[in-house]
């Protein structure tokens, strides 16, 4: 991947709905993080450094990131220290950091039980992981194409893995939901509708900057002050805060 690619990723990071959106959401579940010092986060998979930046809000952050080239880009943006690894081998010692945070990253993992593991070994006990994962296999689409998705998930299906993995979960619900009857329709239209060979599009060209991109903004971000209180029934994704419990 060059250079540019990378600067087109780190613009739709910071201007798109769907990451604005989900930044707020995160602020409301990461509120109990706030104003207590000494935590140490891990975030994995920071793509061009925009959650690193976010993230150092609530504590010291360190990024992981399995491509070096993402890692030599996100360093023209922040200064949070990064680490070159992958999700089922984490380079750090057990129980060595209070909240490790993994946003649609599980779903490119053939073993995502075992990745898991591997955070709740490096999560200290009283310790916490905060996960986002694409939700519903009938929603497969392009972004999972391009994405290189291995699967969706249902809630149960997610809380199986994460409470396999030594997790007690305290959130666990769909998100993305006020959107989820514009965005299946989208998705189901396009399988219908067969695309010509070689067509495949990301779903994220589908806003541009705009008066659109900050309404979509504003209604998914208003999805955070309902997901702390109650499960939503759908979404287009799955969010997760669970709790490091001792063995």
């Amino acid at each position: 991947m060059d250079q540019e690619f990378f600067r087109e990723y780190a613009e739709i990071e910071d201007r798109h709905w769907w990451f604005r959106g989900r930044r707020a959401i995160f602020s409301r579940l990461l509120a109990r993080f706030q104003g207590r010092p000494g935590l140490r986060f891990l975030d994995i998979g920071f793509g061009t450094g925009a959650m690193l930046t976010f993230l150092a809000r609530y504590g010291s952050v360190i990024g992981m990131e399995m491509s070096a080239e993402a890692i030599r880009f996100a360093r023209i943006r922040c200064d949070q220290p990064m680490i070159r690894g992958d999700v089922s081998r984490v380079p750090l010692r057990p129980g060595s950091v209070d909240l490790v945070t993994a946003f649609d990253i599980l779903e490119h993992v053939d073993d995502d039980a075992g990745a898991l593991a591997e955070l709740a070994r490096v999560c200290r006990t009283g310790g916490h992981v905060l996960l986002t994962v694409p939700a519903f296999q009938f929603l497969w689409g392009n972004q999972d194409v391009i994405s290189h998705h291995r699967r969706r998930y249902t809630l149960d299906q997610f809380r199986a893995r994460v409470e396999g993995a030594g997790f007690r979960v305290v959130t666990l619900t769909y998100f993305n939901a006020l959107l989820f009857p514009v965005v299946a329709s989208i998705r189901l239209a396009r399988r219908l509708r067969r695309a010509p060979s070689g067509e495949i599009k990301s779903d994220f060209t589908m806003t541009k900057p705009g008066v659109m991109n900050d309404l979509l903004t504003r209604i998914f971000a208003a999805e955070g002050a309902l997901l702390t209180r109650w499960r939503l029934p759908v979404g287009v994704s799955v969010v997760c805060l669970a709790e490091r419990v001792g063995k």
